[in-house]
């Protein structure tokens, strides 16, 4: 009898926390940096322009003061889970955490680009543990538990890659909560996805300008096990060209211009949902 009134007590203790976390938030932010290389040659190569000898006269104060810029933004977005694209190496990722006051570990992978541009997760670890990752070209692929839930994050780049890997989750990981970041273009219709962005699009905003006007390059999407709280493009005055209004580059060709990105990042809140009631 003591025996089953402890099942009966733990059980109910278990519903009460898959209750909280049902109404717990959770944040995340994707941004592409565009390209943020270190001063150090990298034996894979692609970083030539950005070194200082190279015809960006990339130097160590100007990293330095590009890490100081981005921590600071990451700071002010103040997310458990922040997903970058545009990181030379994880030395890079590290040197950002480090900046940050968030208290962030990294996931990164080295990829197969020409321009030796990764992905990273910045994470909290008392948000989020990673367990498995994948790297392949345009994807990282990273599985662990979101508060104690399972989920599986995929970053991206590349439209198609994303889509024939969304098909292939959806089909034989269809148990795993799935949020998916970055450059992704549309999915074929049927896979179970939300597009969390896709109010601010409508209402005209974007994450990068172009000659046709703002368009939502890149884009969160979300599995049903989830629920979008409030999703939009981060859009601070300071990362803007004020002369332009578009968002000011690193570089704009080879004139050092001391920006950020040509991209604005996004951001989601979201919590799951309690599928058992």
């Amino acid at each position: 009898m003591k025996n089953f009134c402890c099942l009966i007590i733990l059980g109910w203790l278990l519903s009460y926390t898959q209750a909280l976390w049902a109404q717990e938030p959770c944040g995340v932010v994707y941004y592409d940096l565009g390209g943020l290389y270190d001063t150090e040659p990298s034996p894979f190569g692609g970083d030539e322009a950005y070194l200082p000898e190279g015809s960006l006269a990339w130097s160590v104060a100007r990293y330095e003061a590009a890490l100081d810029r981005y921590a600071a933004l990451i700071d002010t977005l103040a997310m458990p889970l922040v997903a970058l694209f545009g990181v030379e190496n994880e030395e890079v990722a590290l040197d950002l955490a480090a900046r940050s006051r968030g208290d962030y570990a990294v996931v990164h992978r080295t990829s197969a680009r020409r321009d030796g541009l990764d992905f990273a997760l910045l994470y909290q670890a008392d948000h989020f543990l990673p367990g498995r990752v994948e790297s392949d070209y345009g994807l990282l692929q990273i599985e662990g538990e979101l508060m104690g839930r399972p989920v599986l994050l995929l970053l991206t780049n590349d439209p198609e890659a994303a889509a024939e890997r969304v098909e292939v989750l959806c089909r034989f990981q269809e148990r795993t909560p799935l949020i998916v970041l970055g450059c992704t273009g549309a999915f074929a219709k049927g896979v179970p996805l939300c597009d969390a962005l896709l109010l601010a699009e409508r209402a005209g905003r974007g994450t990068r300008l172009s000659r046709g006007g703002w368009w939502m390059r890149d884009r969160i999407w979300l599995g049903n096990e989830w629920e979008p709280l409030r999703a939009d493009v981060y859009a601070d005055r300071m990362l803007f060209d004020e002369e332009s209004g578009a968002p000011l580059p690193l570089y704009d060709r080879e004139r050092y211009r001391g920006g950020w990105s040509r991209n604005l990042p996004v951001f989601l809140y979201f919590r799951a949902v309690n599928l058992e009631n």
